[in-house]
């Protein structure tokens, strides 16, 4: 195992679906302050390689898992090796989820497109969750979080938007549920994300560019750094008194 340093020394995370975007981000920030980590990838395997070998240039050890998360299976055993690698996980980030916006998906069907997310974002979240929570329970120490979505309160008129307050909705309500099982051993939160320049960000029409910077406080997208740099505080022991809590960051979304 490589020396500790940094604020999160000695501790092991595991990232689901961080290949690229929001998760990378995630596992590039964690590594930097000094975590060893398990980057998960499923459809980008190259982008999963390339991501971990840049965290052992930072002087982290790190472990690649390829898993179908819409496969309970792979689920199952996505843990079990994530487990196995330091007979422990100190940190666990369900970022991973279902592209329906972007590729094929955007010619499917409404409800083609909400079952891929249900399996993914909503029953992969709750299975990797509980799995992972009543062995750190057991273990006596552990942060979960989960990964929500600023719009479900205010909602958005489109098909996605209807898609994503369903799932996320989900994911939302039971984190604040499995927080409650867990305590006071393991802390549970929910990040919910507004306006974040993701690759579907990056091909949106020039509506919606304006309407994401009209719609932020801060005049601007928020970028998967924004999102690593709050989790890293989240998981780190000057958030050990939070837990239970759905954190947006969304710049003052209005």
């Amino acid at each position: 195992m490589s020396a500790q340093m940094g604020p999160l020394g000695g501790k092991t995370a595991v990232i689901t679906g961080s290949s690229r975007g929001i998760g990378q981000a995630i596992a590039l920030e964690l590594a930097e302050a000094g975590a060893d980590v398990v980057v998960h990838g499923w459809h980008h395997p190259e982008e999963a390689r390339v991501g971990a070998e840049t965290i052992r240039q930072k002087g982290r050890d790190v472990l690649v898992i390829l898993a179908d998360l819409a496969d309970p299976v792979q689920q199952d055993r996505l843990v079990a090796e994530a487990w196995q690698w330091r007979q422990r996980v100190d940190i666990w980030i369900n970022n991973a989820g279902a592209d329906v916006l972007t590729g094929e998906a955007v010619g499917w069907p409404f409800e083609q497109r909400l079952e891929a997310l249900w399996r993914v974002d909503v029953v992969g979240t709750i299975r990797l969750s509980r799995q992972v929570g009543h062995r750190m329970k057991r273990a006596g120490q552990g942060v979960i979080i989960n990964v929500g979505w600023g719009g479900v309160d205010r909602g958005i008129e489109t098909d996605g938007g209807q898609l994503f307050a369903a799932a996320k909705g989900a994911v939302m309500a039971f984190s604040r549920s499995l927080a409650r099982a867990l305590a006071p051993q393991v802390r549970v939160l929910c990040i919910a994300p507004g306006w974040i320049r993701t690759r579907w960000a990056e091909q949106a029409s020039e509506i919606w560019h304006q309407r994401a910077i009209q719609e932020s406080l801060l005049g601007r997208w928020g970028t998967p750094q924004d999102v690593a740099r709050l989790v890293r505080f989240l998981v780190s022991p000057e958030a050990s008194f939070l837990t239970g809590q759905i954190i947006e960051i969304n710049g003052g979304t209005r």
